[in-house]
């Protein structure tokens, strides 16, 4: 900030904090603190991942294939292995309730009417799901506006937010396992 206010008067502007005194535009912006929440959560992405990659070893390699039977085979017997090896998953366990709080509060500030009417869109409402269950093929996937992604963490390769009805998954599409959720993450006014 110093320096650019130093570059701003050498080149004969005036420093930021005075074009916004004399425009009187106030700086349109929101800063979410995460704190320690964000590092909770990034290292239980991150032991996932780990896991994910450990049981993967000696799996056939997905490759690109027009056959749908192969793709199925590799995403199934990574499923099954995450499955043994989560076989005591419930909610909570990636989202504590301190995860869940900040999520949902990042969650309010990112929305709007328009995001709102945008996560409708191809939302596949409310059905039945377990954590450690498989996202059901016969279902849309949610996509996440870029500015409700921008607000949140960041996930592992293959790993993604997805919006059911009002609630929020992590959906490991690799394997296409749901591995937790916040009931009720969102309100739209």
């Amino acid at each position: 900030m110093v320096c650019g206010a130093l570059l701003a008067l050498a080149l004969g502007a005036p420093p930021p904090a005075a074009q916004s005194a004399t425009t009187g535009q106030v700086p349109d912006f929101k800063v979410e603190i995460w704190g320690s929440v964000l590092v909770d959560f990034g290292a239980r992405m991150t032991e996932y991942a780990e896991l994910r990659r450990t049981l993967a070893e000696g799996l056939p390699a997905l490759v690109v294939t027009d056959d749908p039977v192969e793709i199925l085979r590799a995403e199934t017997g990574l499923a099954s292995r995450i499955r043994r090896a989560r076989a005591g998953a419930k909610r909570g366990d990636i989202f504590t309730r301190p995860i869940r709080d900040a999520f949902k509060r990042a969650l309010a500030g990112a929305l709007t009417a328009g995001i709102c009417e945008a996560i409708g869109d191809d939302n596949p409402g409310e059905f039945f799901y377990d954590v450690n269950g498989t996202y059901p093929k016969n279902r849309p996937v949610s996509t996440v506006p870029p500015s409700v992604l921008a607000a949140l963490p960041r996930l592992p390769d293959d790993v993604m937010y997805r919006f059911l009805d009002r609630d929020l998954i992590l959906h490991d599409t690799r394997a296409n396992i749901i591995l937790d959720r916040i009931d009720d993450a969102f309100r739209c006014r």
